[in-house]
């Protein structure tokens, strides 16, 4: 992995690349690389390089937090495959699997987050961060 890294800070030289607890992103620039997860541990550092690339990590509605880490995985995608065609990486094929079950999770969150809890339908989240059912009028202030 220290190669990876440090060809990554080679060819992305106005990110830092640090290690801690798990992937993330700290704006406006660090990436953080969480602990080792194999042959997909490139794939979860691309994709923390896709929300720095992208420059989407701010998101008021649940909604807008899928489609950045959507974003994120694209552009992460993107990055990779740059790399690759470089010929100076050794990465292990981009798995869209992976990336779809990470997604997942997010999709499952928002499921979870939107079902009424009155009525079991899908609420709708407004503007202002708040949710409203629109078969039974349940309002849900926004959550912190």
């Amino acid at each position: 992995m220290g190669d990876l890294i440090t060809s990554l800070k080679q060819d992305f030289p106005d990110f830092h690349f640090t290690y801690g607890k798990r992937f993330s992103f700290r704006p406006p620039k660090t990436i953080i690389i969480g602990p080792d997860e194999g042959a997909k541990t490139p794939l979860l550092i691309f994709h923390e390089l896709g929300h720095a690339l992208s420059g989407q990590y701010i998101y008021k509605t649940a909604i807008e937090r899928l489609k950045i880490e959507s974003l994120a995985w694209n552009e992460g995608k993107k990055a990779y495959e740059k790399c690759l065609t470089s010929g100076r990486y050794s990465l292990p094929p981009w798995d869209e699997e992976f990336v779809e079950e990470n997604l997942d999770t997010y999709r499952d969150w928002l499921h979870t987050k939107s079902k009424c809890k009155t009525c079991g339908l899908t609420m709708y989240q407004g503007a202002d961060k708040k949710w409203l059912c629109p078969f039974c009028s349940t309002y849900r202030p926004p959550s912190h």
